[in-house]
């Protein structure tokens, strides 16, 4: 059965994101504003960063979300460097979901995101703003089922 995450009246998954806490962080504006919408009418509380030292600057200032959403290249630190930058910190507890969302399809940028414990990986070229969102949805539940 496909469902529509976006429809409210049909997916039950939704509830399981109202008032879900998501950071997205990219620093492709035009991007950052059409997947910040999309998580939005989803039912998330949004928040959006144009570069990681915003975000970690947000992060060890107590932003904690319950999803965190890493596009892997951009200027200044890149999103994995970010994420290394929160593991070393402890700036986010388990049960935060990370996915990263990026043009990259390198196995290597896959492999380091798995030893900082990334939780799902998409590539943006390969997916319409709705099935992103879709794809977070299922790696926050399945993440977590796990803790």
């Amino acid at each position: 059965m496909n469902m529509n995450l976006t429809d409210n009246n049909s997916a039950p998954a939704v509830q399981a994101v109202v008032g879900k806490k998501l950071a997205i962080v990219d620093d492709d504006a035009f991007l950052l504003s059409i997947y910040a919408n999309r998580f939005v009418k989803t039912g998330f509380a949004v928040n959006s960063f144009p570069s990681a030292v915003i975000a970690l600057e947000k992060l060890r200032g107590g932003l904690v979300p319950d999803i965190l959403v890493l596009d892997v290249l951009m200027p200044g630190m890149s999103g994995l460097d970010l994420l290394e930058k929160i593991r070393a910190e402890k700036l986010l507890p388990p049960t935060t979901t990370v996915v990263i969302l990026t043009n990259q399809s390198d196995s290597v940028d896959k492999e380091r995101g798995k030893s900082f414990g990334v939780d799902g990986y998409i590539v943006k070229a390969t997916s319409i703003p709705a099935e992103v969102v879709d794809s977070v949805v299922a790696f926050m539940t399945k993440h977590q089922s796990k803790n």
